[in-house]
């Protein structure tokens, strides 16, 4: 396994790698959601590049930029033993030199759910995927369900670009109890994590319901926000069931909706999302 930092660097490694080309982008503190999203790479690319940046742009003021977990020499162990071909760790003057002045952003896919609580967040991300995808010029990018509207924007950013890139998505990756994955889960004491679990059961609730005919989000959404009030150490920021395309929140639900939301246990924000299915 190569590992780079300067842009040089990864352009000379670049050059030697057979394709097609799989990149999966993260900010570190990995875990298994992030080595299945490897692993699916390493089935259908020659190649595997990770990129691992903690992306100060898509922080907002009061959010979790320094306190977020890192552990660099632990996650190149676990990316070597899985088999990554190229990890790319850029510092945040290699990805937003001086003076830096251009932003890429999407008008409408992020201005919902996560975009209407965490401003900038969305134009953040867009930003530094593009730099990605032009830095490491990847056949293919993996991205986890478990962030759906990341990757609708992303989707929507490639289509918009015309970026030759194959977006994968692979489905979410949970712990027994159903708690998605996520880094920060490390937050969580106990309690709260027991407590965690409502998200997954709000989803499932709501799934249960629309299996059983119920075709109106207004009672979908109803049964996510009354299944997390029942949890006391939760409190949901949002629940959503829109197009899982456009984010829109729709009325009359049919197969492929989303079903998504934000819930705060203690202080910790967790997402979590379903797609509905027949």
């Amino acid at each position: 396994m190569i590992t780079v930092v300067s842009l040089q660097e990864l352009w000379e490694a670049r050059q030697d790698l057979p394709g097609p080309v799989g990149l999966i982008p993260t900010m570190g503190y990995l875990h298994e959601g992030h080595l299945i999203l490897v692993r699916q790479a390493l089935e259908t690319c020659a190649s595997v590049v990770v990129s691992i940046f903690v992306n100060p742009t898509q922080f907002g003021p009061a959010e979790d930029l320094e306190a977020y977990p890192r552990d660099i020499e632990r996650d190149l162990s676990v990316l070597k033993s899985v088999g990554t071909h190229l990890v790319w760790l850029p510092t945040p003057e290699i990805m937003y030199p001086a003076n830096f002045q251009t932003w890429v952003d999407t008008t409408d896919v992020s201005q919902p759910l996560e975009g209407s609580y965490r401003p900038g967040h969305f134009r953040g991300v867009t930003t530094v995927v593009t730099k990605l995808f032009n830095a490491v010029r990847p056949d293919r990018a993996y991205f986890g369900q478990k962030d759906a509207q990341q990757v609708a924007v992303v989707r929507q950013m490639t289509r918009d670009l015309s970026y030759p890139i194959e977006i994968e998505v692979v489905p979410t990756v949970r712990e027994s109890d159903g708690l998605a994955m996520s880094s920060r889960n490390t937050y969580l004491d106990e309690a709260q994590r027991e407590a965690a679990t409502v998200l997954y059961r709000a989803l499932r609730e709501a799934e249960s319901a629309y299996l059983q005919g119920e075709r109106r989000g207004d009672a979908l959404r109803r049964i996510m926000q009354d299944t997390i009030k029942a949890e006391p150490l939760a409190s949901a920021q949002y629940v959503s069931c829109a197009d899982r395309n456009t984010l829109h929140e729709i009325d009359l639900v049919t197969d492929g909706a989303l079903l998504s939301m934000a819930v705060y246990v203690g202080k910790t924000r967790l997402i979590d999302n379903w797609i509905l299915k027949p």
